[in-house]
């Protein structure tokens, strides 16, 4: 059953659902809680997952003024806080693992882990070259067009402020300021990059991300795309469940692959020249 609360003046619309220590996910641009209809059925048997339409998403209204990923960041850090749930376990999807990264940057103390599902690159380049398409037309009407019947089904402003909303989502991803290496070398919690193996994220970026972190992990899913925990949920929920224990990794026998491949992304970062490459911060916009 959904509720909502107070968090700086924005009533956020939530879900919960089991029992035990909390989960907090967070969709993607043009999501809803019901994005994560396929993770109700195993993960709340372990813990209680908390499920958020996100300002300007679903059952919650806009807010003044334009969007930026630390205001998404800050909004779901006051939800933590009115709840009184951290430390937290983390998942954000897309658009959502963007916002989830900044909230581990800027409140580590809200967040015990942190899941970047299909999101959370740190510049273009980390991008495929679909994923960058759809920051142009005609990418950006499809998107749009994608996620607009369930915007104007749900939304507490009305259909016509669905343009409004649009729009401000668009700004923040041109302007976004991106998270540094250095902000992914001084996380204090683990660190999972899950995506799918035909995703929106070069899997050498995100590969590069987790051999950053000091406590860093990559799972691909075979099979899957942007939107593995629907094609194959059950093998998603499994690798969160196995993220979300507090025993280490068992790596018995490691020999470098992550932390190679985050010396290759340092040395090519290195050798560009200055001012070179166009620089992002946020997830490719999907749901």
């Amino acid at each position: 059953m959904g509720a909502y609360v107070d968090v700086d003046g924005l009533s956020m619309y939530y879900e919960v659902i089991g029992e035990g220590e909390p989960v907090v996910l967070v969709h993607g641009t043009g999501g809803t809680v019901e994005s994560w209809y396929a993770q109700r059925e195993l993960l709340p048997e372990w813990y209680r997952v908390y499920m958020l339409d996100c300002r300007g998403h679903g059952r919650t209204a806009d807010a003044e003024g334009p969007f930026t990923y630390e205001n998404f960041a800050d909004d779901i850090a006051g939800f933590i806080e009115a709840l009184e749930l951290g430390p937290v376990r983390l998942v954000g999807w897309s658009n959502g693992a963007s916002v989830a990264l900044r909230l581990a940057v800027r409140r580590p103390d809200l967040v015990s882990r942190v899941v970047l599902l299909s999101g959370g690159v740190l510049d273009l380049g980390g991008q495929t070259a679909e994923a960058r398409a759809l920051s142009v037309e005609p990418g950006r009407s499809w998107l749009a067009e994608t996620w607009r019947p369930i915007y104007e089904a749900l939304s507490p402003d009305g259909p016509e402020h669905f343009p409004v909303v649009e729009e401000k989502l668009n700004r923040m991803w041109r302007e976004a300021t991106p998270v540094t290496a250095d902000q992914i070398a001084a996380l204090p919690m683990p660190l999972l990059l899950l995506q799918g193996d035909d995703d929106c994220v070069e899997i050498a970026h995100a590969a590069a991300v987790a051999g950053t972190a000091p406590d860093g992990r990559l799972a691909v899913v075979p099979g899957t795309s942007h939107v593995s925990p629907i094609e194959k949920p059950e093998l998603v929920n499994l690798l969160l469940l196995d993220f979300f224990e507090d025993k280490p990794p068992a790596r018995l026998f490691p020999l470098g692959s992550l932390r190679s491949a985050a010396q290759a992304a340092a040395a090519t970062e290195a050798a560009r020249p200055a001012g070179a490459g166009e620089r992002a911060g946020s997830a490719p916009r999907a749901a």
